[in-house]
């Protein structure tokens, strides 16, 4: 049994941010804390005082974490970047809303005062003559992970102990974050004392300006004697004078604390889900899921639906079954995977999971070459813009036709490179991607038969380029194809490529032309683009059985062995440094599954080059027995740590090496017990709408496929049931395992 906290971030947007350039405007950018750890910064938007980011991330958390905050900034090239404000939401507010919170929330003025970081080591005792108590005992033992508060990159810290109206302090530790007191203070008991409660303040000591406060621990001792970290927090809440002067935030939050057992507990879900898919006995579990799922959670269960089966190879399966379902409930050829239905969520989920890979080997090198050439691209005549598209010879400033011509000139060279792009990644599209299709345009094949020939066609490129292609083209930065999000002028020329491709995915070269007219300079392009979409697909779906291997061999599923790669500084220990030389060394690293290897060579660049590496790292150590439970976060140099100043080298450590954040990236294989998990929530979260007799999906019965026949409703929502209780018994089972070691250690500590 193990504890598992998921936290889905979406940074939408912001709005009436305050202005911090002299240009009447801001560069604003985000950066998100766990605790006291950064471990996103979104990209910056230039200009603009109401930037759009839409930048999401899941995030695996330690069960301890406390809070999660945004600290919006304003990107200067020349000096120290602007402050703006911040959002924080604490586990308590995301713990009370299981469904995500949802909405705009005021920035608030970041006080210095209030971002403290660390934990301290107390033992506490009570003292006595005989059976009396008498005296209360105090050890200040260590502190780590504070924050640091001068120019050398450190801090001076020392405690104040604070009870019954007296103080004690303990002596200053110069520059270190991870301080060692090992000092003992003494109080008389009073049970008269109206507060009774022991404080402990951390302080940075400066010898010209005030003390700086480090944090602040205020306990209430409950036995004889107590002993542990202590989170440090902020002193007395201040009240806000800023409160919506500094803008908003729309922000999109939701926690998932799962407390996760041991695969085989979730053996017989498994199995009922893949019986369902396999031997079509018990396919109404499917569509009893798709009945019961609501709007607001139906990405979230595609997503841990298609997880679950991609772990057990039965993805294929799993989709066409949705492709039948839906198209038994569709009449409308017209209408078919338009809405946002589970096989529509699935299909979506299944491309990005499966297909990232694909898609960024076929617009890789169209969308660099956008982003690098810069051109002004235009062709929607109310929005020329003559001052942004240069002068030719001599000065000579361009027309709107010329203009014009120019940029239909542009994007029929991207368009034509993209297209062909297309056509050659037959050859190299993964097998999972091509059996998917290929039922997909079977299933519809036999659904709508002639003359709506062109269906087949379009219910393939209504995934393949309106949901996956297209948008990857708009927003590259959220399909990680760019580390950043691009400038007015390439977002513009994306646009316009995004759009073309989606009339030719439409198939239908009148329809764009009355909606957008500016479109039709490029007809002659769109009809060929829409024959060579059409042989691709030709292509892509007549592939055989005896042709998975090579495809498989051609592009896996996974990235590759490569995880990690980079520069990192090595910090040379074994030599002295010569004077005026640095101690670090730059190195290539690069991080497999297997090896961590270094080079002299250049190679790559990635954004948030140090959040990446520590996100990798842990998870690369995750499953390693042999990880050290802490260690040394500076370097041994003059006989002693830089962090904590011990002497001793072989010293243990002053900081956990576990309980970390890992940034969840898309290339990381599914966590199977998680999905599972999850899937076994959702489903314990609607049982009453499984129970009611006249859900949706009891209307179903008369629209059911034949091939579809075998055990009724009621024989699988009863087994569904029975399983359903079985997990809940062994969930309740590990809760109770879990309180009783709590409670002894809770004892061991008293004694």
């Amino acid at each position: 049994m193990t504890k598992r906290s998921t936290l889905f971030i979406r940074i939408v947007e912001g709005k009436n941010l305050p202005i911090k350039d002299i240009s009447g405007s801001s560069d604003p950018y985000c950066i998100v804390r766990i605790d006291n750890e950064a471990i996103i910064r979104t990209a910056t938007i230039w200009k603009t005082l109401s930037p759009f980011w839409g930048e999401e991330y899941n995030v695996h958390l330690p069960p301890s974490f406390h809070t999660v905050s945004f600290h919006v900034l304003d990107e200067d090239s020349l000096s120290r970047d602007d402050v703006i404000g911040k959002v924080s939401v604490s586990k308590d507010s995301l713990t009370a809303k299981p469904q995500g919170l949802d909405g705009w929330v005021n920035l608030t003025e970041i006080d210095p005062d209030d971002e403290v970081q660390g934990e301290i080591h107390l033992h506490m005792s009570v003292l006595g003559d005989g059976d009396v108590p008498t005296r209360l005992r105090c050890q200040v033992l260590e502190a780590r992970d504070l924050a640091r508060k001068d120019r050398n990159g450190a801090s001076d810290p020392f405690v104040r102990v604070q009870y019954n109206g007296k103080t004690h302090e303990s002596t200053v530790v110069k520059k270190s974050c991870y301080p060692r007191w090992n000092e003992s203070f003494e109080f008389e008991l009073d049970d008269a004392a109206a507060d009774s409660s022991l404080s402990v303040e951390v302080w940075d000591w400066d010898l010209v300006s005030r003390n700086d406060f480090l944090g602040k621990v205020t306990h209430q001792l409950l036995a004889q004697q107590e002993e542990g970290w202590f989170r440090l927090g902020p002193d007395k809440p201040k009240h806000n004078h800023h409160e919506g002067a500094l803008g908003a935030l729309r922000l999109q939050l939701r926690l998932r604390d799962e407390t996760v057992l041991p695969p085989s507990c979730y053996q017989p879900l498994t199995q009922l889900l893949r019986q369902s898919v396999l031997s079509h006995l018990n396919v109404n579990l499917i569509l009893l899921i798709d009945e019961t799922t609501t709007a607001e959670s139906r990405q979230e269960v595609a997503t841990n639906l298609v997880n679950l089966f991609l772990g057990q190879g039965q993805v294929t399966e799993f989709l066409d079954v949705l492709f039948k379902l839906e198209l038994d409930k569709t009449s409308e050829p017209n209408t078919l995977f338009r809405s946002n239905s589970l096989a529509s969520k699935s299909m979506e989920s299944f491309l990005k999971v499966a297909g990232m890979q694909y898609l960024h080997k076929l617009l890789g090198p169209v969308i660099n070459r956008i982003y690098e050439e810069k051109r002004y691209v235009e062709l929607d005549p109310n929005k020329v813009e003559l001052r942004e598209a240069g002068c030719t010879g001599l000065h000579r400033v361009h027309t709107e036709a010329e203009i014009i011509q120019q940029g239909v000139g542009h994007l029929q060279s991207y368009l034509s490179e993209l297209l062909h792009a297309i056509q050659q990644s037959a050859s190299y599209c993964p097998a999972l991607l091509c059996h998917a299709f290929r039922q997909l345009y079977e299933r519809v094949e036999n659904r709508f038969p002639e003359p709506e020939y062109r269906v087949k066609f379009i219910a393939v490129t209504s995934f393949l380029c309106l949901r996956f292609i297209s948008p990857a083209i708009m927003s590259p930065k959220l399909f990680h194809l760019r580390d950043k999000h691009a400038d007015a002028r390439t977002s513009r020329t994306l646009l316009l490529l995004a759009k073309t491709v989606q009339s030719i995915a439409n198939m239908d070269t009148l329809a764009c032309c009355p909606k957008e007219p500016w479109i039709v300079p490029l007809q002659p392009a769109v009809q060929q683009g829409i024959a060579q979409l059409k042989d691709f697909i030709s292509r892509l779906v007549s592939y055989t059985e005896a042709e998975d291997l090579g495809l498989q061999a051609r592009m896996s599923l996974q990235c590759g062995s490569l995880e990690k790669e980079g520069f990192l500084f090595l910090h040379r220990t074994k030599d002295k440094c010569l004077p005026m030389t640095s101690p670090f060394k730059k190195f290539f690293v690069t991080l497999s599954r297997s090896t961590l290897s270094y080079s002299r060579t250049q190679n790559s660049k990635s954004m948030n080059e140090l959040n990446h590496w520590l996100s990798t790292l842990r998870k690369a150590c995750s499953r390693n027995a042999d990880t050290l439970s802490c260690y040394h976060p500076g370097v041994y140099k003059a006989d002693r740590w830089s962090c904590c100043h011990q002497k001793d080298r072989t010293d243990p450590g002053c900081d956990r090496t576990n309980g970390g954040v890992m940034l969840q990236e898309w290339y990381d294989p599914p966590d199977h017990e998680l999905q599972a998990q999850f899937i076994f929530r959702h489903l314990l979260g609607v049982r009453n709408e499984l129970r009611a007799p006249q859900s949706k999906f009891s209307q179903q019965k008369e629209i059911r496929p034949p091939s579809f026949s075998g055990r009724g409703e009621s024989d699988a929502v009863a087994e569904l049931f029975t399983v359903l209780q079985e997990l809940h018994a062994a969930h309740r089972a590990a809760e109770e395992e879990e309180h009783v070691r709590n409670k002894n250690f809770f004892l061991e500590v008293q004694m």
